[in-house]
């Protein structure tokens, strides 16, 4: 019976060590985890379903976690209703600006307000600048995806001028560029993207939905940058641990 008893408690601690080793694990993991945050604002939803695919293609590269984020709205109630807008997805947190330091790399998401990002979004990197006093953001890969409402709406100005928003904090930019090959020269049917980043358009009364094309322009950004933001930060922590070693 002693013997028996002797076997259980053996068979229970070797069962919590490895429970224990494992959840040590989970979250040496999990810190060490290439952090993607995906910031968006959004008025009738197609910058937040862009966001959405994003994170899918991101959550295809491991080592990388992705989370989707909004930012606060700056319109009263009164003023959304007779836009018609979307309600706030409510499964995507508000993000402080304070809290962008503590990713890895940045994807700004927005619609366009003549050539230029929406208001909302610009208040939100507005209130960076105890980030940008301290450089917290500075060497952080970033892009942006976006949505305009017609073909001649901004494309490819809003996208560039959001550039001065991370030049100042020192952030890479990281265009889409032409990776996604075939899928960015097609005429066959509008849609959105540039080099710049992933983008929809939304109609002159925001009716159009983002097309399926539109869609994996987006998959593809969120696989590409989280690739890039896991290797620059492979190669930071290589190049910190060599200092360290020849200190």
């Amino acid at each position: 019976m002693r013997a028996e008893q002797v076997a259980r408690q053996d068979s229970s601690f070797e069962l919590n060590s490895k429970l224990l080793c494992k959840a040590k694990h989970h979250k040496r993991s999990k810190a060490m985890a290439t952090k993607i945050y995906i910031v968006y604002y959004s008025t009738w939803g197609h910058v937040a379903a862009l966001a959405e695919e994003i994170k899918k293609g991101a959550d295809e590269v491991s080592g990388v976690e992705a989370t989707v984020w909004r930012v606060s709205e700056t319109l009263p109630e009164e003023v959304l209703g007779k836009m018609g807008a979307a309600p706030a997805r409510e499964d995507h947190p508000v993000l402080a600006p304070r809290d962008l330091a503590d990713a890895d790399g940045v994807l700004l998401g927005f619609p366009t307000r003549f050539g230029m990002m929406a208001a909302q979004m610009k208040a939100f990197l507005d209130a960076t600048g105890g980030l940008w006093q301290s450089q917290a953001l500075a060497g952080k890969p970033a892009g942006v995806f976006l949505s305009t409402g017609t073909q001649g709406g901004g494309q490819e100005t809003t996208a560039l001028t959001a550039v001065t928003q991370l030049t100042h904090h020192g952030m890479l930019f990281v265009p889409l560029g032409y990776t996604f090959g075939a899928g960015m020269f097609g005429v066959d049917e509008v849609r959105g993207g540039s080099p710049y980043g992933a983008g929809t358009f939304a109609g002159a009364d925001g009716s159009r939905t983002p097309s399926e094309p539109e869609l994996a322009i987006a998959r593809h950004q969120g696989t590409y940058f989280a690739g890039i933001t896991k290797k620059l930060k492979a190669g930071a922590a290589a190049l910190a641990a060599e200092a360290s070693a020849s200190a």
